[in-house]
Order: C-alpha cells, then structure tokens, then sequence
C-alpha cells in the first residue's frame, strides 16, 4: 500500500486522493505484463516526431547519499530504503522538436478523441529564454516552469491516448542510479563526467543536443548534467527524516508552488551537483527579470538550465484518474 508517511493539512489530504492514482497503478503483474515491458518509440500524431522511452524495472533502492559523499548537502539524508514501481522513461531530456509539436498544434482548434479539460497553449516567450543557445531540434527545451512541463504531458496525453507525466523525485534518482551505489551511474570520480554529461568544465556555458555523449548503465542520456529536470514532489529539506524507511513510491505532495524538486545537476553547476543524490529546490528567483504582472506561469526568464524528461507509469489509469491528476497539478 503507497502510503504519504507526511501528510499535514487538509490540503495535502486532498492531493492524496489526485496523487495516489500515479502510484497504485503503476504496478502489474509481471507474469501478466513483462512480455509488454520493452522499449518502445513514440510517434506524435499528425508530426514525424518521435521520442524513446526505455522500461526502468521494479527494485528498492537507497535513497540519498552517505555522510562521506564529496559535495554532499544535509538535505540528503538520512538515507532510507525505498520500493519503486516499474515504469518507462525518456531516453533523453524533451527536446525543442517535441515541445514545437505542441506549441504548433495548438495555434488550430482540436478535435479531442479523449475527454479531459482543455489543455491550455502557453504563452509565446516574449524574449528568446535559450538566450542564444539555439532552438536545434535535438537541442533539450529549456526555461518552462513545472506547470507548462505538465501541461505538455496533459496535450500528449490526448494525443496519444497514453498518460505521460513527470517523474517523482524518488523515480528520478532511481533511474539515475541505474542499479549502482556511487555517487554518480558511473563511479565515484567526478572527472569521469565529462564523458556522461555537460557541466560548467566541458559545457562552453551552454546546453547541448541530448544523447551525444555516452548514457547511464539503464540506456538513459543527460541524467547527469545538460538541464536540470523537473519531478513531481514540493521540496523538503528534511523529507527523508519524515520517510519511514522500506516506503514504497514516495513522494512529498506539493502544498505551494515553491518550492519544488529539481534534479540532475547543470551545463553551469560543478560536477559534484550532477550526483544521483543532489537536490535542488526551484526558486522565486527563477522569474526575477520577468518584467510582466503577474509573472508568467509558463516560462523562468532566469531558470535557462531547467527541463524537462518523461515517464509512463507501468499501468495506465482510468480516464477519470487521469483527469484529476492534471486538474490537481494545474489548478
């Protein structure tokens, strides 16, 4: 049974309702379900755009770092031992590509086969947030707040008829581990970096296209470094102290819009903050030079190392369970 070991208000109460439908059903059978659970390449309706996801097995981990990890912060502890649902995973960050297919595809009425509430079309930027990094195809979209990262996951929702969404802070540092103890998928040394990801020593201060260099022990690309990546939990210095150990699919139910978890380290942070452990909590700051009142809701003028990657939860909810996720996110 998923259970929020956290829970502090009637508020959170409620998110317990939307949100226990992301886990729940994430599992299956494997007798029932393995021969199903493989990659596979998505194809956007109506584009040639295609992305990969990649099946991340069902396991337990140990969440957070050990006290002697070089570049540690206190919010990574303690550590705790947690179980993990299968689910499928972006191979690589959500490029400009695919982010472009929605943004274009609803500059025209749609005809929705699947009922959920309208999906909104975000604002067009006002200025370029790649600040001249380039707008490339394979190049990962960058600068969009959680909300429009969601929205995203709501329109391919009814394009594809399959429920996509962000992934839990606990699913993210799983998958970035990949089955390994280390610091980082690939060791302890955090000069084997440069091989795996982009960071201020090998990055020239800006992104880079997704998959060129080399992936995690899981086939998954960028975990460690390029953009930073939104999940789905509200940031909590101490949540592993208020996480009872041997927790199955945790996570910590937003209450406020700030702050919220973001993973993976950045093209400008120093290697130690790519480390699968590393928690960064999203900030006010990030919309500080957005001159418009009140701030947009889609786009960070000063959040350019944040992205976005997909997961697909092993199950797929009903369509009811599905709406009141969105609706509870994007409310």
């Amino acid at each position: 049974m998923f259970r929020f070991p956290y829970l502090e208000s009637p508020f959170k109460l409620l998110m317990l309702k939307s949100l226990l439908i992301v886990f729940c059903l994430s599992s299956c059978i494997p007798s029932i379900c393995a021969q199903d659970f493989k990659p596979y390449e998505q194809r956007i309706p109506k584009t040639e755009i295609t992305f990969k996801m990649v099946p991340i097995p069902a396991g337990t981990f140990t969440i957070g770092s050990p006290y002697s990890e070089t570049g540690r912060d206190q919010d990574e502890g303690p550590q705790r031992k947690v179980e993990i649902s299968a689910f499928w995973m972006g191979v690589h960050e959500v490029t400009f590509s695919e982010w472009d297919a929605f943004f274009k595809n609803m500059e025209v009425p749609q005809t929705k086969a699947i009922e959920v509430d309208a999906v909104s079309r975000p604002t067009a930027q006002y200025i370029d947030l790649t600040w001249g990094m380039g707008r490339d195809g394979k190049q990962p979209t960058n600068s969009m707040s959680q909300t429009a990262a969601i929205m995203y996951c709501k329109w391919l929702y009814t394009q594809t008829g399959i429920f996509y969404r962000l992934p839990t802070e606990a699913e993210w540092e799983y998958a970035c581990r990949a089955g390994t103890t280390t610091a980082y998928s690939f060791g302890n040394d955090p000069a084997a970096l440069a091989a795996y990801g982009y960071f201020k020593d090998n990055s020239g201060g800006k992104f880079h296209k997704v998959s060129q260099l080399k992936p995690n022990p899981w086939g998954l690309y960028d975990m460690e470094g390029n953009l930073s990546e939104w999940t789905l939990d509200q940031y909590d210095a101490q949540a592993y102290e208020k996480l009872p150990n041997k927790s199955k699919n945790p996570l910590t139910p937003p209450g406020s819009k700030y702050p919220r978890v973001v993973r993976g380290g950045a093209y400008t942070e120093a290697a130690t903050e790519s480390r699968c452990a590393n928690r960064i909590s999203s900030l006010t700051d990030w919309n500080r030079r957005d001159p418009q009142i009140p701030k947009s809701r889609w786009w960070m003028t000063d959040g350019m190392t944040v992205g976005f990657r997909l997961v697909r939860p092993f199950e797929q909810p009903s369509k009811e369970e599905i709406a009141k996720f969105f609706n509870a996110y994007l409310k």
